[in-house]
Parts: C-alpha cells; sequence; structure tokens
C-alpha cells in the first residue's frame, strides 16, 4: 500500500478546529499515515491561543503570518518560511491538499 500523505491547510480559526479533528481522525483510522497541518491568517493566532497536544506535533505555523500580525511564537510551534510556498512544495511532492 503507498503511503497516505495528508496536507491540511488552516486558514482561519474554524478550519484549524476541522483540521485538527480530521489529523485525529485520519490517524485513528491509518496510523501510517503522514499528516502535516499548515496555519496561515487567522488560523495561526487560533494555533497561539488554543494549543493542541494531540496534534501541534504536525502543525506548522506561516511565518510571514507572524510577522504580519506581530504575533509571537511563544509556544515553539514549528514554523515555515510561508505557507503559500510550504503548500505548494508538498503538492508537488505528492500531498494530498485538503481545506480544514
Amino acid at each position: 500500500m503507498t503511503l497516505m500523505k495528508v496536507l491540511l491547510h488552516a486558514p482561519t480559526a474554524a478550519s484549524l478546529a476541522r483540521a485538527r479533528r480530521n489529523a485525529r481522525n485520519l490517524l485513528a483510522a491509518r496510523p501510517e499515515a503522514q499528516v502535516l497541518i499548515v496555519a496561515n491568517g487567522p488560523g495561526v493566532r487560533e494555533a497561539l491561543e488554543n494549543p493542541d497536544p494531540d496534534t501541534d506535533d504536525r502543525l506548522r505555523l506561516c511565518l510571514n503570518t507572524l510577522h504580519t500580525l506581530q504575533l509571537e511564537n511563544s509556544g515553539g510551534i514549528q514554523e515555515v518560511e510561508a505557507a503559500v510556498v510550504t503548500l505548494a512544495e508538498l503538492q508537488a511532492q505528492g500531498w494530498h491538499y485538503i481545506r480544514g
């Protein structure tokens, strides 16, 4: 079986909540799957204000959004240079895109 690689995009607070649920559900059904959540826009603020220990190890915050919104990532969540670049690069590598 081919390894499933799923990229969940979370640009809003509501989409981050859905992406976190989707990640948990997917990993419960397919524990071998690779799952990443990429947050940008208001999704970044939500991630910082409401951490989730079950999924934050799979979460990547957009550094551009952190700078634009003048937010500090004091929780140590991993960051990516730009969500748009990360989303495009991972899709080019065969990751399946789902918007949260």
